[in-house]
């Protein structure tokens, strides 16, 4: 498997890694070098690219064991009204321009996967948003950007809300609709346990919706107890869902690249990413040791107390 994790996570308790006030880029990069199991980094742009060179980077990420998975977009200036979505056409090519300047970057990096996430493209209050308008305006943006870059998939990570009261892409299938929309082979979706959860999807059905129509690119994995963005480690609060996630990314043969996108402001990162690494082996081990084809056949029976016996067996195996 692939993994990678949140970049920022490894900011937290910089006294167990830095001798230092200010961390950078490089530091983060070489303090994620560190996890067992890791193979990835993704970064976000332009917000990792302020205190350290293009140069800077590529460099450091050469001299660890780490590859580029790709990068994630970060509009942080300019657009509380919407990014792709902003009422302000000149707002939207800056919008536009800096998604350009991230592929390019992902370019020289090695990358090849471009995700992008929308914080301020939604409403708050009623008549607030021309939905028609905004859309339109989405997907054009989106065309044009992904229809410019063939070489790059490019995928859309959809969250229900926050920052916003409600995003204007919340939820798997406006995402699908959307896709279908733009009309663009390399435009796919990334799915984050957490959204899911905060959207009251079940995460697996998501992915199969994702999977069969072939737009399954990225998975943010996490856990959280449903009204916000808790980012909890994998497993922690829904293992049985968690448990059947993984099924159907085995099912369906996903072989992109698993993030971590949990947020540990107490725990140690380096041993939180290992943790997340070793859930999610054991879970996909589990899943082999029964095999695909008897939780089929579980599935296929519909029995809810085979289903238990499922769990319980993978709580009380040795």
């Amino acid at each position: 498997m692939k993994f990678s994790s949140r970049i920022n996570s490894f900011k937290s308790r910089p006294e167990l890694f830095f001798d230092k006030d200010k961390i950078d880029t490089v530091d983060l990069i070489t303090r994620m070098a560190s996890v067992k199991g890791l193979t990835h980094v993704e970064l976000n742009y332009p917000e990792h690219f302020q205190l350290n060179t293009l140069g800077e980077i590529k460099d450091a990420i050469a001299s660890s064991p780490l590859a580029l998975g790709g990068i994630a977009l970060r509009y942080q200036k300019h657009f509380n009204e919407g990014e792709f979505s902003n009422p302000d056409p000149k707002i939207r090519e800056k919008a536009i321009e800096i998604t350009m300047e991230a592929v390019n970057v992902c370019r020289e990096l090695g990358g090849n996967t471009v995700t992008l996430w929308f914080a301020n493209d939604g409403f708050d209050y009623p008549f607030q948003l021309d939905y028609e308008r905004a859309y339109k305006d989405t997907v054009d943006a989106i065309k044009q950007v992904v229809s410019a870059n063939p070489d790059i998939t490019f995928s859309f990570e959809y969250k229900p809300y926050e920052p916003r009261t409600f995003s204007l892409i919340g939820d798997v299938c406006a995402t699908l609709m959307l896709i279908d929309d733009v009309g663009e082979d390399n435009l796919g979706i990334t799915l984050d346990f957490c959204h899911m959860i905060m959207k009251k999807e079940n995460p697996a059905y998501s992915l199969f919706l994702s999977a069969q129509r072939n737009r399954l690119v990225g998975f943010h994995l996490n856990d959280g107890y449903g009204h916000f963005d808790d980012g909890l480690m994998l497993g922690t609060v829904h293992l049985l869902q968690t448990l059947e996630y993984i099924y159907y990314a085995k099912k369906y043969k996903f072989d992109g690249l698993v993030y971590f996108d949990t947020f540990p402001s107490r725990e140690d990162p380096v041993r939180e990413c290992e943790q997340n690494i070793k859930m999610y082996n054991a879970l996909a081990d589990y899943i082999d040791s029964v095999s695909l084809e008897e939780i089929d056949a579980i599935i296929k029976s519909q029995d809810a107390i085979k289903i238990q016996s499922l769990l319980l067996s993978l709580i009380t195996r040795n």
